[in-house]
């Protein structure tokens, strides 16, 4: 073992220890942070506006700051954007995340002195547990690879902005620099395709030990790989034994991903976004990833069936149940306050708070008041494919509101790697997981409003053509599981 390897285990273990101090008491944790939130931004315009200096309470900040999205929060972010000081957090953000937004178009999310580091930490920390739970720490002495965004920042009024990821890259600790690929040259392409093809021109004859990134995109990567090297992935790096993932569900791709390496590999899930990195996965064997309350975030938790009414209740971690979908609402040391980020959580474990990510609240099915969400899909298709052949790709789902004939359904849009030999079969096989899960939708389906799913085949690399005629194609870019339109649908079967 070298002497990389021991000091990893013996820092893991630290790591290890002062989380368990702070996730046994986990409504302590969030006071502190919610105390030192509101005291360090009482001073600031928005702080100003809502009264911070009379805040004393959960009760006190829930009535004088209302839930707000990237839009309606725009006006304060519009002025930060233009160089003025003190007016979401204290002073200037050191950096602005730059992503997609909807109605807005750009968004630029601040990220501060006081906030960068937890981002770093938390990744850090993920490994660190996963070290200390398995033992396994060899894979520090092998290279280590993270699919991400362009590294390369510009200047307005005088803060930087970029991807999350590229800005991110500037943070990697020495002690990594050596073993981390790809180049900073190749990290610094911009088409997607181009840097896949370069990153596999660098890593092809290294020991690559840990690979990470967006499911969707290290599979590109990896085909890409089989196809040059003619082997599995495993085999051409027999040391890879950990995959990194965030962003969505790896279940749907597991198997496929199984099958481009040949063998099973250890993953960790995380839960990171430009708002912040809000959890991890901390076991190998608990459900969920470990909701991180000591990092200068504070949580509020809205029921997401009533999250579009009159003023939905707001709840703090204390008060929230197992198995409940909720809307994730934070307020942070980068200076979102009473902030929707527009994913929805269930917890899977109070002792410590674990969650799954189980969908986007704009990201669901509810044409005829069955609200479908991602994680019922997501674990329909799993049961489907338990015990067969068959590897998905990609997929997503929309309703049918007014078919041609016969009754409104949900189609389920699929490109297959490995199909199923029964198209019909494997189509019920997820419609009847889907009224076990969906008390609305079987209640449809039995009463003849709805009729059963309908399967469409998408052509092979049917998902990326579309992702590239949008121009989202690689980097944090997602398919949405589900959409309650038939904008991605119709778009998908134009080009199949």
């Amino acid at each position: 073992m070298s002497i990389k390897s021991i000091a990893a285990k013996l820092f893991a273990k630290q790591i290890v220890n002062k989380t368990k101090i702070w996730s046994a008491q986990p409504v302590a944790a969030q006071q502190r942070v919610f105390d030192s939130l509101i005291a360090q931004a009482k001073h600031t315009a928005f702080g100003k506006d809502h009264q911070f200096e009379s805040i004393k309470s959960f009760a006190d900040f829930a009535r004088q700051v209302p839930v707000r999205d990237y839009e309606a929060l725009k006006p304060y972010v519009d002025k930060v954007v233009k160089g003025e000081p003190d007016i979401l957090w204290k002073g200037k953000p050191l950096y602005f995340a730059k992503t997609s937004g909807t109605t807005s178009g750009v968004k630029y999310i601040p990220l501060t002195k006081e906030s960068m580091p937890f981002h770093i930490q938390a990744a850090r920390n993920a490994i660190l547990h996963y070290v200390n739970e398995t033992g396994n720490a060899d894979f520090v002495n092998g290279k280590m690879i993270f699919l991400q965004g362009n590294p390369m920042l510009e200047k307005k009024n005088g803060i930087k902005f970029g991807r999350l990821s590229g800005i991110v890259a500037h943070f990697v600790p020495k002690y990594l620099q050596k073993n981390r690929l790809p180049s900073w040259e190749t990290n610094c392409i911009e088409d997607w395709e181009t840097k896949v093809d370069a990153i596999v021109w660098e890593t092809i004859e290294e020991n690559m030990t840990v690979i990470s990134g967006i499911p969707s995109w290290v599979q590109m990567y990896f085909e890409k790989l089989r196809q040059k090297s003619g082997k599995p992935v495993g085999e051409l790096f027999p040391n890879f034994n950990l995959f990194i993932y965030g962003g969505v569900n790896y279940e749907p791709y597991r198997a496929k991903f199984e099958n481009l390496i040949g063998r099973k590999v250890d993953s960790i899930e995380l839960f990171p976004a430009s708002e912040g990195f809000f959890a991890y996965q901390d076991s190998q064997t608990a459900k969920g990833m470990l909701l991180l309350l000591d990092s200068g975030i504070f949580y509020e938790f809205i029921q997401s069936d009533a999250f579009f009414a009159d003023n939905p209740r707001r709840y703090s971690i204390g008060e929230v149940q197992i198995g409940v979908n909720y809307v994730m609402i934070i307020s942070t040391n980068a200076g979102l306050w009473g902030y929707n980020i527009g994913d929805t959580v269930q917890f899977t474990s109070i002792q410590p708070y674990r969650v799954i990510v189980s969908g986007r609240i704009k990201h669901f099915i509810s044409a005829f008041g069955e609200h479908v969400i991602a994680t019922e899909v997501e674990q329909a298709l799993q049961q489907a494919i338990a015990g067969t052949a068959v590897r998905i790709n990609e997929f997503t789902v929309a309703p049918q509101i007014t078919p041609t004939q016969g009754l409104p359904y949900h189609e389920w849009l699929i490109e297959f790697e490995n199909e199923p030999e029964d198209l019909d079969a494997f189509a019920s096989a997820i419609d009847h997981a889907m009224t076990q899960q969906n008390t609305y939708y079987d209640d449809l389906i039995s009463g003849k409003v709805l009729r059963p799913l309908v399967l469409t085949k998408i052509a092979r690399n049917g998902f990326q053509d579309y992702m590239r005629s949008i121009g989202k194609l690689g980097g944090q870019n997602k398919i949405p599981r589900l959409s309650n339109d038939r904008n991605i649908a119709d778009a998908l079967q134009k080009a199949t």
